[in-house]
């Protein structure tokens, strides 16, 4: 199972992959898939929502 311990509810973060990369935000709504995938959404400054994989991004 995938850890990824500073990715927490209320952090900043950047994408610095996959498809959102250069988006920045706040993440929110942490799961983890059937297959061990940590998932989060991402809400943008301007209220946009996204869902990235945690290990694409960086936390500020």
């Amino acid at each position: 199972m995938e850890r990824l311990p500073e990715v927490v509810d209320g952090a900043k973060c950047i994408v610095i992959k996959g498809t959102h990369k250069g988006k920045s935000g706040t993440i929110r709504d942490i799961n983890t898939s059937k297959t061990g995938n940590i998932t989060i959404t991402v809400v943008q400054a301007s209220g946009t929502k996204f869902k990235t994989l945690g290990r694409n991004v960086e936390v500020q």
